[in-house]
């Protein structure tokens, strides 16, 4: 999944890409209103984490331009302000929730899963394909009953797959949204996790449902078909 966090205070963004990239996103970032509204309009996040208070064009105005432009990425609006007000004026403006500063990343983190969830689109509270079980909240992947241990990224990649399973989705696609803009094209990453995902997720259970589609990309097959082949 692909964030975008806008926060001119550099300790803060530091702080928040950290925090962010351990749970398994991948991270963009902005440091004023103009860069936040350009990005906004240009790629398809999956929330965005914004700062109420910007040099320039405030968060308040960006939220409230990308609504204008029907660019519907979730936002999860952020302010030292704790008045009543402000956080009307946010909500009003087009943003999905409100978090004061200073906050308790925990609860960012489960704030941002909410939003995920509900984003553009049906986002179901867990994802389900055959026997396999992705559940967002909890970070729990279980297949046939049995948990199985991701890391972050394998969750990452995984959870994309599912959320458009029986797609195809190219490299590009998987490496802008699991990992970032500045990864090298030419890596090899993708093929690695993929083949990471199939010895845990399929091997065992002597499954193929994390496919190579040769010249185009990685598909997770659809629920419906997945459970009992060989």
């Amino acid at each position: 999944m692909r964030l975008l966090v806008v926060e001119d205070d550099e300790r803060m963004v530091l702080l928040l890409r950290r925090a962010l990239e351990e749970d398994g996103y991948a991270v963009d970032v902005a440091g004023d209103g103009a860069e936040a509204l350009w990005l906004g309009q240009e790629n398809d996040y999956d929330a965005v984490v914004l700062d109420g208070m910007l040099p320039g064009l405030d968060g308040f105005e960006v939220v409230r331009q990308w609504r204008a432009a029907r660019r519907w990425a979730p936002v999860l609006m952020l302010t030292a302000r704790t008045d009543v007000d402000a956080r009307i004026e946010g909500l009003d403006a087009g943003a999905d929730d409100y978090l004061a500063k200073p906050f308790n990343f925990g609860e960012l983190s489960a704030r941002i899963r909410a939003l995920v969830r509900r984003g553009a689109g049906e986002r179901p509270a867990t994802l389900q394909a055959g026997d396999l079980v992705l559940d967002p909240a909890s970070r729990r992947v279980t297949r046939a009953g049995l948990r199985i241990e991701l890391t972050a990224k394998e969750f990452a990649l995984l959870e994309l797959l599912m959320r458009h399973r029986g797609d195809v989705l190219s490299r590009t696609h998987i490496l802008e949204h699991v990992w970032d803009f500045t990864y090298d094209p030419t890596s090899n990453v993708v093929d690695q996790y993929i083949g990471s995902l199939r010895r845990k997720l399929d091997k065992p259970f002597d499954r193929d449902d994390v496919q190579t589609v040769r010249g185009a990309g990685y598909r997770l097959r659809g629920g419906e078909d997945s459970a009992g082949s060989g």
